[in-house]
């Protein structure tokens, strides 16, 4: 009988488990392992494609573009990392302090991260406009002359970093927020007991009792910023010269600009073992964590 109802509650649980399943294989799944598949052809969308065997990675190995927005795309994630991860954990230490209108401070810092990618963009490009941006108005006061910050080679990727970086600091926030929230007071109290400073237990209670939050936050955010593309696509376009065109710009400039699907796939592949690469990274970081929220 124990077996009988077993066996139902399994069937039942793969019926409520198949519309998602058969989505999820047909646009996910199937798409996926058909574009690996287009990566060893020559195709233009309108004919037939053209097997071609590994050409499309040798081609896209000796490509200096490849290899440019390669660096493009880790350059923003060395620009975005560190100051999302340090800044956000400071900021819900500060947050999570007993002052003032914290609600309010809360909501200041997460709001940002709930308008869509392109509102953000469009309005930080206007923000950084060499003559009437706000940016530059700020910098003045200082007697720093104007910048074109998203037309210079020097400042483009930064300014695009830094709209990023205002954008989503929220997330992370909340996160550490949510963490530093589980540690028990008695832990504080005891430590203030025996003569601990805010900084010891700073250092010794609060950031070990997190590890593994920081370790998700740091993952999530290399992911985030390896996959950048809607912000430096608004507000640069990839210019100037290329300088801020990111691999997955570069993937969607050679499919559907000059209709190279199948050297587009070959890069989409190249990305994903980069990916994967993170993903694993991340899985052994997890799996080795110590004890924490």
């Amino acid at each position: 009988m124990i077996v009988t109802n077993k066996k139902r509650n399994n069937t039942l649980a793969y019926l409520f488990f198949l519309p998602f399943g058969l989505f999820f294989a047909i646009f996910k799944i199937f798409p996926f392992i058909r574009s690996l598949y287009l990566g060893f052809f020559k195709w233009d969308i309108f004919g037939s494609p053209e097997f071609i065997g590994l050409e499309n990675f040798y081609t896209l190995f000796g490509t200096d573009k490849f290899w440019e927005a390669l660096w493009h795309t880790f350059y923003f994630t060395i620009l975005t990392v560190p100051p999302l991860v340090i800044i956000g954990f400071l900021i819900a230490i500060l947050l999570n302090s007993k002052i003032k209108f914290v609600g309010f401070f809360r909501a200041g810092f997460y709001i940002p991260y709930i308008l869509s990618i392109t509102v953000i963009s469009l309005m930080w490009k206007l923000m950084f406009n060499e003559t009437f941006g706000i940016v530059n108005k700020i910098t003045s006061i200082f007697g720093i002359e104007s910048i074109n910050w998203l037309n210079d080679p020097t400042f483009a990727m930064p300014a695009v970093a830094f709209a990023t970086i205002w954008w989503t600091l929220g997330f992370n926030i909340i996160l550490y927020l949510s963490a530093i929230q589980q540690i028990p007071d008695s832990y504080y109290e005891a430590a203030t007991l025996d003569g601990a400073n805010s900084w010891q237990r700073l250092i010794h209670i609060t950031v070990p009792l997190i590890k593994s939050t920081h370790i998700l936050v740091i993952i999530l955010q290399i992911i985030y910023s390896l996959q950048i593309f809607g912000q430096v696509y608004i507000m640069t376009g990839g210019g100037p010269g290329g300088t801020t065109r990111t691999l997955v710009q570069y993937i969607y400039e050679n499919g559907f600009k000059y209709f190279k699907m199948g050297y587009a796939q070959a890069n989409a592949a190249i990305f994903f073992l980069i990916m994967l690469g993170v993903a694993i990274a991340q899985v052994r970081l997890m799996s080795k964590r110590g004890e924490g929220y």
